[in-house]
């Protein structure tokens, strides 16, 4: 059975759980058999009265009775079936070529082992290194302001999302429980048991690292492969059909099932698929800073005198302001007890993203504030319709490259204090909260990287950002910009099979193509991908045969 919405005081223990299963379902101990936790979240409108909320599966002796005497209680129900269940095998013997995923970040990632457990023996290309190695190039940037634009934040095997919070929530439409196949498989690959149940799981990055590799390893056991240092250079199509892909040391590689996992900075990327007439569209995307504050201020605004708790951790936040001009800005990516990271992956630019790992403990909280814009605030778009596809990445180089002039130049980010941003005026010292950021920050004035209107909707937001959480507009609280790689600015669009609108063979996927929106949800469609992949396989060698 599932029950839902049993509400439990912050101080709680496991007996109390426990008696208070039997007295909402009004059975005794030796009828109930056990449960299991399948949600746990808290309520913290009231801070000094901040409840548990539980959602259960429970077994009981004699369950039909008690769901007949329980009829009506919208509280109580039958468990849905949340195991997932594979579309297909691949047919025996299989004389098909092997489908290909590009990119191994938690789309490409879980399409490929999808696929390497449907026993279709996918290759898997990723033009960054393996984790490991990737991330001693992406500590060479944050401590020496040594940057390779192959492997960085964006590029290399577990995709811009190692370097993150972990956040794996998402509000997605999952009827078909992918997200459960996620979970579980992150539980499988060391990821703590508790991500099965938490209202917001997450990982941290140094978690990732070694679930990416034990991933890796279940694929390559499976009959998949996978490629580091691999970067496609040109695809292959023939009357709309996808032939092959062109590496950039040379190799063809045939292939006529090719997943498009690459993430929303693989421009170069983009620039070659509109090149050779994908179809690529521009779309909306949101530009902005870093904000930090102190982490207690943040739990103290909203654990009150329960700040501090252990079993509430650090605590978060999620904000929108509409302004008057009708752009609204945002809290995006907030990470608790977090640093604020440098993810370029192009030389002379700064970009900035937020990081945390599992213990969040760290002595700033930080959140992107980011305004939206679309492909009407793009130069260009409506004079050119042939670059108006992709003029939404010249929008986000502009603003990089004038981050890296305002930083000095040197990876270093440009900074700011809040009160200085809303007067008018450039920073020219830090205040109390000191910057997270490595390689270090230039203070100065943002409006010099920001468009205009988002530099006015951000002047308009950060005070009601105050009415919402005490503080938050503090003079002191630190401003690291630019934060541009909120989404992607393109979309690959696709048909009702997940394939190219006009080239077959192709499967745009995940963040990069348009379709997701951090790891959880570019995992799920990685697997929506993968079954879309292997049906069609499945249909071809039919046909074939």
């Amino acid at each position: 059975m599932r029950l839902t919405e049993l509400k439990l005081p912050l101080d709680h223990t496991a007996g109390d759980l426990h008696e208070a299963i039997l007295r909402r379902l009004g059975v005794t101990a030796d009828e109930l058999v056990g449960y299991t936790i399948f949600r746990r979240s808290h309520d913290a409108r009231k801070p000094a009265a901040i409840v548990f909320i539980y959602t259960l599966d429970v077994d009981l002796k004699d369950e039909a009775a008690v769901l007949k005497r329980l009829r009506g209680d919208r509280y109580v129900g039958r468990t849905p079936d949340t195991g997932y269940r594979f579309v297909t095998q691949v047919p025996q013997p299989s004389s098909t070529l092997r489908p290909v995923v590009i990119g191994t970040g938690p789309c490409g990632l879980f399409a490929g082992l999808v696929l390497a457990q449907m026993g279709f023996r996918p290759l898997i290309l990723e033009r960054g290194k393996a984790v490991r190695e990737r991330t001693q190039d992406t500590w060479g940037l944050w401590r020496k302001g040594r940057l390779n634009p192959e492997s960085n934040v964006q590029f290399g095997e577990g995709g811009a999302g190692t370097f993150s919070d972990g956040k794996l929530y998402s509000q997605i439409k999952d009827p078909q429980f992918r997200g459960r196949k996620v979970l579980t498989e992150f539980v499988k690959a060391g990821a703590p048991a508790e991500i099965l149940y938490v209202a917001k799981p997450h990982i941290g990055t140094f978690k990732l690292v070694g679930m990416v590799e034990t991933m890796r390893i279940e694929i390559e056991a499976l009959g998949g492969e996978i490629r580091f240092g691999s970067r496609v250079e040109d695809i292959d199509i023939d009357n709309g059909q996808v032939r092959g892909l062109r590496l950039a040391d040379g190799e063809f590689i045939a292939a006529t099932h090719v997943v498009l996992a690459v993430g929303h900075s693989a421009r170069d990327t983009f620039e070659m698929l509109h090149a050779r007439g994908v179809h690529v569209e521009a779309k909306p995307f949101s530009i902005g800073v870093r904000i930090e504050h102190p982490q207690s201020l943040i739990d103290s605004a909203r654990f009150g005198p329960n700040a501090g708790n252990p079993l509430l951790g650090a605590a978060d936040y999620k904000l929108v302001h509409h302004c008057k001009d009708g752009r609204s800005a945002y809290s995006f990516c907030m990470c608790p007890g977090g640093t604020v990271v440098a993810a370029t992956s192009e030389p002379g630019r700064v970009v900035t993203n937020g990081m945390s790992q599992y213990s969040r403990n760290e002595r700033n909280a930080n959140s992107a504030i980011v305004v939206g814009v679309t492909p009407a605030d793009y130069p260009g778009s409506d004079t050119n319709p042939l670059a108006a596809p992709l003029a939404g990445i010249a929008f986000q180089r502009h603003w990089e490259s004038l981050a890296f002039e305002a930083g000095g130049g040197d990876y270093k980010a440009p900074a700011q204090r809040v009160g200085d941003f809303l007067a008018g005026r450039a920073s020219i010292e830090l205040g109390a909260v000191l910057p997270s950021y490595t390689p270090g920050v230039k203070m100065t004035d943002l409006a010099l990287c920001l468009p205009d209107y988002v530099v006015a909707a951000l002047r308009e937001s950060l005070p009601a950002f105050g009415r919402d959480i005490p503080g938050f507009a503090m003079d002191d609280a630190l401003l690291t910009g630019v934060e541009t790689r909120t989404s992607s600015p393109i979309r690959i669009t696709r048909d009702d099979g997940f394939q190219s609108l006009n080239t077959r063979g192709l499967f745009p996927a995940g963040e990069g193509a348009g379709y997701a929106g951090g790891i959880l949800s570019a995992a799920v469609d990685g697997i929506k991908v993968a079954e879309a992949v292997a049906l069609d396989l499945v249909a071809s060698a039919g046909q074939a045969s």
